[in-house]
């Protein structure tokens, strides 16, 4: 296999993969190249604080009060003027729906517990909880497994 990397600021930015047949590689590449849209930060408001808060770096994205939030690895929290539809779209391929309300960073994940009544909670990082929804669950389970 080879790999030729050709920085150039002039020309348009285009990506062309020539393979034999599709496979898991190939698809993990188009996901990456179709969800990265040539920005990798989100900007994040707390109090009088505007922060450019960097993908890797967000562990949660939820709705509190009505408003978008996004938890970093300190714990802290910041408001995004997106919606969470929007910022899925955005986000890389990491970012997982674990309920209605919420996108993960699976990379942040630190465990997922089980609690009364047979709910799961995803367990980040920075200590924060966010309830699993069944579906999303088994959705993640799959993800998992195909590893």
């Amino acid at each position: 296999m080879k790999y030729k990397l050709i920085i150039d600021k002039n020309a348009e930015e285009e990506i062309i993969a020539v393979v034999h047949a599709p496979s898991a590689l190939t698809e993990q590449i188009e996901n990456l190249v179709c969800n990265t849209s040539g920005s990798d930060c989100i900007i994040g408001y707390r109090d009088d604080e505007m922060r450019k808060l960097k993908f890797p770096e967000i562990e949660c994205i939820t709705i509190h009060d009505r408003k978008v939030i996004a938890i970093d690895e300190r714990g802290d929290y910041y408001r995004i003027h997106d919606r969470l539809r929007d910022l899925e779209a955005v986000l890389p391929s990491y970012f997982i729906r674990i309920n209605k309300s919420s996108l993960a960073n699976e990379h942040c994940i630190a465990r997922f517990d089980t609690v009364f009544g047979g709910g799961v909670d995803a367990v980040f990082r920075c200590g924060y909880r966010e309830y699993v929804s069944r579906r999303c669950f088994s959705e993640i389970r799959r993800r998992y497994e195909g590893i």
